[in-house]
């Protein structure tokens, strides 16, 4: 069976990464080799193995060939969170996201094979669950407990189309407060304009409101 995301390492990133990315009903297989740990997230997650990562045998007897994205957010074991880095990347995973201790760490990463590199202390678990769902999504801020503002790029689903047209407020119950284009930034953007490719479109509203706008109009297939 097809899963969507597989994070590796159930620490406070990790869990972080995985509670976000269910919430937004996304299917995603967790794996550590703390039992606590997985028994926690058995529940939130659509799968949870105890495993070894750094076991090539193990992730292939998981399918973890057939997931797009695997996140590596194995905690203080470097060693560990490198060779994982190898086996998926010899694997040929599509996409590899993984959490870097320090600047040494990342520049080793980056040169066998992460696509991308994050540091958890700098980027918040939610903006980088977000970011992971789609490259449209380029920024993801929360204000309060149920209130977030986000960075989106027009895509295919909003070229071409006017505010007047996406109706988000009405469909959605997300205002679109100002349009980046290029350097500029409208704040009081016309319900007339028409968004063209690399518009960014900055929309706030409350968490569950966001991610039916992100589901319907900014996630592509």
């Amino acid at each position: 069976m097809k899963r969507d995301y597989a994070v590796i390492g159930l620490g406070r990133f990790g869990g972080s990464i995985c509670r976000e990315l269910s919430m937004e009903g996304m299917e995603v297989l967790v794996i550590d080799n703390d039992e606590d740990k997985i028994n926690e997230y058995k529940n939130i997650a659509s799968h949870a193995v105890i495993a070894d990562a750094t076991d090539e045998a193990s992730l292939k007897e998981l399918g973890i060939k057939n997931i797009d994205h695997v996140i590596v957010a194995i905690g203080d074991n470097i060693q560990a969170s490198i060779l994982t880095t190898v086996i998926l990347t010899d694997l040929g995973i599509k996409k590899i996201t993984v959490k870097a201790q320090n600047d040494y760490h990342e520049k080793i990463l980056n040169k066998i094979g992460a696509d991308n590199v994050v540091h958890p202390e700098r980027d918040m678990g939610k903006r980088i669950a977000h970011n992971i769902i789609s490259n449209n999504i380029l920024d993801y801020l929360e204000l309060s407990d149920d209130h977030s503002i986000v960075e989106v790029k027009a895509g295919n689903k909003m070229v071409g189309k006017t505010l007047i047209d996406l109706d988000i407020r009405a469909n959605y119950g997300c205002n679109v407060v100002a349009i980046k284009q290029g350097k500029d930034i409208n704040v009081s953007p016309a319900a007339e304009d028409v968004l063209v490719e690399e518009d960014v479109l900055i929309v706030i509203g409350a968490d569950k409101d966001i991610s039916r706008f992100e589901k319907n109009l900014v996630i592509e297939d």
